[in-house]
C-alpha cells in the first residue's frame, strides 16, 4: 500500500514537473505569474545608452499612455454614437427613393427665416444649389431638402454657433425625422477633444461634412467634403499653378511642411514629431508655436529657436517649389493646407490616420497623394524619393485635374456633392470611376448622356476606339441678298473634293426660300439645305443629319482649299476632344478699359478658335 502511493506521488510531481517545462508560457498568459504581467504588458526596450533615444523622445514619455486630457477611446465610441444615433443608415434604409421617381433628382432649399444668421460659406453653398440644375423652389417636387440653418460651424465657442438648432429642425414639417435631407457641415466639436458632436440629432439625413473619421462615416450614404476658407471662390475659381499637360521643372525641395504645432492636446503627436525629418536641403520642416493665447504658457525648449526658423520661410514660396506637401492632421482631421497643396501641384503627403478622404466614394486618391501613417513619420522622406519620376508628373497633372474639376470653387465642390448623390438613385446610370477621374471629369460627363465611353470623344485612347473617318460640313449662309454668292459655290465645291467629306450641310438663314435644287452646283456628296433662323447658334442644334462624328462648321465667306480641309481633319482625328480651326484670336485683359478684350494679331500664343472655320465633335 505504502509503495502504491509513492508511485502515485512520483506520477503526480512528474506530471507538474512537465506542465511547467512545456506549458509554462500558457500559464502566463492565463495570469499566474502577475509580477510579471505589468512588464509583458508594455514591453518597450531597455536602452544602454539613452544618449540614443534623446533626440527622439523622453522614455518616459514612450511609457505614457498619451494625452490624459483627452477622452479614452470608449469615451470616443460614446460620443459618436450620441451623434449618429442611426449609424446603420444606408440609402436603401434612410432615403426615401419614391420622393424622386415622379420629377427626376430635384433639390429644394427651405426659405431663410428673418434675422437667422448665415455666414458666408454657408451663403455660398446655399447660393449653388440654387444656380445648379437640380434647384426647384417647389418642395412638393422634391427629392433632396436642404435646411436654410447654418451647420457648417458646430463648435460651440465660435461666434457662427448656432443654438437650438434640435428645436429648430423638429417644428420643420418637412424633417420626417432627417429622412431625404442633406446636412453641411466643416468644423465639429471643440477644445479639447474635438469630436464629431454637432450639437443637434441628424436623425436619417445625408451628411456632408469635413473631417470626417472613418469610424463615423457611413459607407454610401454620407460624404466627405474638403474644408474651404470662407475666401474660397464661389465660382470659377483660379486656376491649378502647373499648366496643362506640361512637364514642370524640377523642384528645389523635394518635401515640405510649414505650420503650428500644437503643444498639447489632440494633433499634437503629430506636428511636435515634424521637425525630426527636417535637414535644411532638400527637406523643409518648419512649425511654430506662437498662436494662441496662452502659448507662452505651455512653450517648450524648442520653441523659441522654431519661431526663429518659421519666419526664414516663405510658405507660398514653398509650396511653388516643393515636389511633396506635408499634409498633417491639425486638431481636427482635415485642412486648408490639402487644397492649397492640390493647387500648387505639391502632391499631398497626408499624415491624418482615420481621415475619409473628399469625395473618395468617386475619386481615386490613390493617383494624386501619398497616404501616410503617423505613426510611420519618420519612413516618409525614403518613401517619397523611391517614387519614380515619371509617377510623380502623373501625380502632379492628376493634381491639377482634381483641382480644376472639383474643388477650385464652392460650386464645384456643391454640385459634385449633389452628383455623387444623384448617381446612387439609379446605379445603372451612374458614372464610372474612370469617369470621375480623367478629363473633363464627372461634372462634365453626364450619365444623361451615355454611360458608354465610346460616345465621348474625351476617352477614344483609353477606349482603344477612334471617331469616324469622315465629316460632316455644315456651311451657314445668312447673305442679305438671299442668293448663292460667288464665296460660298467656290467653299461648297473645295469642300465636296475632300476624300473625307460624308455630306455637306448648307444652314440657310434667309427670309426667302433657299434656291431650287438646279442652282446649286453639282457635288460628289449628298447636299442637303435646312432652314434655319439668324441666329448664331442655330449652327451648334443636334441635327439628326449629321450621322458623322466630325462637324466642319463654316461661314459662307470662308476660303479654304481641299488640302486646307484634308490636313485639319487629319489633325482633328488625332484630337477629337478639341477645337481645330484656321482663325484664331487672343484674349487680353485691357487695364485702360478694365475688360477682357481679343485680338486677331498673331502671337506666340492662341487662346481662341472661331467656328467660322473649325473641326469639332457633334457630341
Amino acid at each position: 500500500m505504502q509503495t502504491r502511493k509513492k508511485y502515485i506521488f512520483l506520477t503526480f510531481l512528474a506530471s507538474w514537473l512537465l506542465l511547467f517545462f512545456f506549458g509554462g508560457d500558457q500559464l502566463r498568459r492565463f495570469g499566474f505569474f502577475s509580477e510579471r504581467k505589468a512588464e509583458a504588458r508594455r514591453n518597450w526596450p531597455r536602452w544602454t545608452d539613452r544618449s540614443l533615444l534623446k533626440s527622439f523622445a523622453d522614455p518616459e514619455e514612450l511609457q505614457s499612455d498619451g494625452d490624459p486630457s483627452l477622452p479614452s477611446p470608449r469615451a470616443q465610441r460614446a460620443a459618436r454614437l450620441s451623434v449618429y444615433k442611426n449609424s446603420r443608415c444606408r440609402m436603401e434604409t434612410c432615403f426615401d427613393f419614391s420622393r424622386c421617381e415622379k420629377r427626376g433628382f430635384k433639390v429644394f432649399t427651405y426659405p431663410r427665416e428673418r434675422d437667422q444668421p448665415l455666414s458666408e460659406s454657408y451663403g455660398k453653398i446655399l447660393a449653388s444649389i440654387k444656380r445648379s440644375r437640380y434647384y426647384t423652389p417647389n418642395p412638393e417636387e422634391a427629392c433632396l431638402f436642404i435646411l436654410s440653418i447654418d451647420t457648417l460651424d458646430r463648435d460651440h465657442l465660435s461666434g457662427q454657433y448656432v443654438r437650438n438648432v434640435d428645436e429648430k429642425i423638429r417644428s420643420f414639417p418637412l424633417w420626417n425625422g432627417g429622412r431625404n435631407h442633406l446636412i453641411f457641415n466643416l468644423y465639429s466639436g471643440t477644445w479639447p477633444s474635438y469630436t464629431e458632436d454637432l450639437g443637434f440629432d441628424i436623425g436619417q439625413a445625408i451628411l456632408a461634412k469635413a473631417s470626417f473619421y472613418t469610424k463615423s462615416f457611413r459607407p454610401g450614404f454620407d460624404i466627405s467634403i474638403p474644408l474651404f476658407s470662407k475666401d474660397h471662390p464661389q465660382r470659377g475659381g483660379e486656376r491649378g499653378w502647373l499648366y496643362q499637360d506640361s512637364i514642370p521643372p524640377k523642384k528645389k525641395y523635394l518635401l515640405v511642411f510649414k505650420g503650428k504645432r500644437y503643444l498639447t492636446g489632440i494633433g499634437s503627436g503629430t506636428r511636435n514629431a515634424l521637425h525630426h525629418i527636417h535637414n535644411g536641403k532638400d527637406i523643409v520642416s518648419l512649425t511654430t508655436c506662437k498662436h494662441g493665447k496662452d502659448w507662452e504658457k505651455h512653450k517648450d525648449v524648442r520653441c523659441d529657436k522654431d519661431n526663429v526658423d518659421y519666419e526664414k520661410f516663405d510658405y507660398q514660396e514653398l509650396l511653388h517649389n516643393s515636389t511633396f506637401c506635408i499634409v498633417p492632421r491639425g486638431r481636427r482631421l482635415g485642412s486648408f493646407r490639402f487644397l492649397e497643396a492640390l493647387q500648387a501641384a505639391c502632391i499631398p503627403v497626408l499624415l491624418s490616420d482615420g481621415w475619409e478622404l473628399p469625395f473618395a466614394e468617386a475619386i481615386d486618391w490613390g493617383k494624386a497623394a501619398v497616404v501616410g501613417n503617423e505613426r510611420l513619420l519618420l519612413q516618409i522622406p525614403s518613401a517619397v524619393r523611391c517614387i519614380h519620376p515619371e509617377r510623380v508628373l502623373a501625380f502632379q497633372q492628376q493634381t491639377q485635374f482634381l483641382w480644376d474639376a472639383y474643388f477650385s470653387s464652392v460650386d464645384k465642390i456643391v454640385h459634385t456633392t449633389l452628383e455623387i448623390i444623384k448617381d446612387r438613385l439609379l446605379p445603372h446610370r451612374s458614372r464610372s470611376r474612370f469617369l470621375w477621374n480623367t478629363l473633363p471629369g464627372g461634372l462634365l460627363a453626364l450619365p444623361d448622356f451615355s454611360t458608354h465611353l465610346g460616345d465621348f470623344p474625351f476617352y477614344y485612347l483609353q477606349h482603344g476606339s477612334g471617331p469616324s473617318e469622315k465629316f460632316t460640313a455644315f456651311i451657314r449662309a445668312v447673305s442679305l441678298a438671299c442668293s448663292l454668292s460667288q464665296p460660298i459655290l467656290r467653299l461648297i465645291q473645295a469642300v465636296s473634293g475632300s476624300q473625307y467629306c460624308a455630306q455637306i450641310l448648307v444652314l440657310w438663314s434667309c427670309e426667302k426660300p433657299p434656291p431650287p435644287s438646279g442652282k446649286w452646283p453639282q457635288t460628289s456628296v449628298p447636299l442637303t439645305i435646312i432652314q434655319g433662323r439668324r441666329k448664331l447658334s442655330d449652327r451648334f442644334f443636334p441635327y439628326t443629319a449629321i450621322q458623322t462624328d466630325a462637324v466642319l462648321s463654316l461661314d459662307e465667306h470662308t476660303s479654304l482649299s481641299t488640302s486646307e480641309v484634308d490636313f485639319a481633319f487629319v489633325v482633328w482625328r488625332s484630337f477629337p476632344e478639341r477645337i481645330v480651326g484656321f482663325p484664331t484670336r487672343s484674349h487680353f485683359w485691357d487695364a485702360e478699359q478694365r475688360r477682357w478684350g481679343y485680338t486677331s494679331k498673331w502671337t506666340n500664343e492662341l487662346s481662341i478658335v472661331l467656328t467660322a472655320a473649325a473641326f469639332y465633335h457633334r457630341y
